[in-house]
């Protein structure tokens, strides 16, 4: 019998080794793809099928007399996220997709008046983000070229120094109505101060909203602390609720009963104690679940529950701290190759398990390559290739497979 190598070594007596066995693994692959979509939970499967036999047996008498009621599927997702987002319970709940969250964050938090109409974000957002803040500022009758202030990074790197923020924020001052930016960048895998950016925020009398599509069960979050006014996610990245799945969002605590930040009045978002006797007049929920809109997607809750069972029987601080040694791990091999130069911060307290590498040229043919080598990761335009090595199911072995993959193809061109 062979000797163990020494990842194989440290990967046996990995404490959340255990957590991979839960997953669905593609055959044969190496996959650091995470960050797009998380892997399968095998416990999914169960999970919908509860539901599929509740519905089959049931049917509409599933939403109220079943011993977990439909009606209230939504709360049973809560506890998990308030320990993944640092919140409470009046905070935090799965609703409707990322997008939509997304326009209803905006509808309820930017409200230009005046001179005060500027919205900052980051020049290069995901494209959800920036067509989101576009359409908003046309909505109120404004210019998105005048009002959609974008910060660069600086002409050294491709990364946003969290100080140049806080200053552009104070240099906009009483013109600046929102900064919506993200939790982690996509592009580079930056994760950015949410904490002084908010504070910066509120200094100059903005909101501090965030996209954390990439945040999320990445990277430690405490947003009521933090001061973050208003965030919202996905669930199908690093928290593994399947393609397409239901997103969630966040709101302080400190509008749990301020009429004046308007609701998108859904009939879910409707005093859940009186819903049912169809008013005409709409009593919101206190908090975010005042944002709700509609019953929920039961197949979609279930496979997001399925997963953030696992989520809540790991201790998050070993998660993270086992995050940080594999990307750790990957950049210190990675940083002894010739042609290829990473974009994430090299300070782990900067990033998630997300490397961005940058390819002198030929990005595009070593991407091809190493996805014929069963490397599973993604590209982005246009030079960048993202990989992510998942605490929850990624090894020290495949990080030092995929090193030698990432060598090899390098050497062959």
């Amino acid at each position: 019998m062979s000797e163990l190598t020494e990842t194989q070594n440290i990967d046996q007596t990995d404490q959340l080794s255990s957590f991979r066995k839960l997953f669905l693994y593609p055959q044969g692959k190496i996959y650091f793809c995470g960050n797009s979509l998380g892997l399968q939970p095998k416990s999914a499967r169960g999970f919908i099928e509860k539901e599929m036999k509740k519905w089959a047996e049931m049917a509409v008498e599933g939403h109220f007399a079943s011993p977990e009621p439909w009606v209230e599927i939504h709360k049973r997702a809560k506890p998990v996220l308030q320990k993944l987002l640092g919140a409470n319970e009046l905070e935090v709940s799965p609703m409707n997709s990322l997008t939509n969250d997304l326009h209803f964050m905006l509808w309820s938090f930017y409200r230009p008046k005046g001179k005060r109409n500027k919205i900052l974000i980051e020049r290069g957002a995901f494209p959800s983000d920036a067509y989101a803040v576009d359409a908003h500022a046309q909505y109120h009758g404004l210019d998105p070229d005048e009002v959609i202030i974008e910060i660069a990074p600086g002409q050294k790197n491709e990364l946003l120094d969290d100080q140049r923020i806080v200053e552009k924020i104070y240099e906009l001052g009483d013109e600046l109505a929102m900064v919506m930016f993200p939790g982690v960048q996509y592009y580079t895998g930056q994760f950015f101060d949410l904490r002084e950016i908010s504070a910066a925020a509120h200094r100059v009398g903005a909101y501090a909203c965030f996209d954390l599509a990439h945040a999320i069960g990445n990277v430690p979050l405490n947003l009521h602390d933090w001061g973050v006014d208003a965030a919202v996610w996905c669930t199908y990245k690093y928290l593994n609720s399947g393609p397409g799945a239901v997103a969630g969002m966040f709101v302080h605590d400190k509008y749990a009963h301020d009429e004046s930040i308007t609701r998108p009045a859904g009939w879910w978002g409707h005093n859940e104690a009186r819903r049912f006797k169809m008013e005409r007049k709409f009593d919101m929920m206190p908090g975010v679940d005042g944002w709700h809109q509609s019953n929920m997607n039961i197949l979609s809750m279930a496979a997001h529950l399925a997963s953030l069972e696992i989520f809540n029987s790991v201790d998050l601080e070993k998660l993270f701290q086992k995050s940080r040694q594999l990307t750790g791990y990957l950049e210190e091999l990675i940083n002894g190759l010739q042609g290829v130069r990473i974009i994430t911060p090299s300070d782990p307290e900067k990033r998630g398990c997300q490397l961005s590498l940058s390819f002198e040229n030929h990005g595009r043919e070593a991407f091809e390559k190493l996805m014929g080598h069963g490397v599973v990761c993604d590209w982005r335009e246009p030079n960048v290739i993202r990989l992510a090595p998942v605490p929850l199911y990624n090894t020290f072995e495949e990080v030092k497979q995929c090193y030698e993959i990432i060598a090899n193809v390098l050497n062959e061109r």
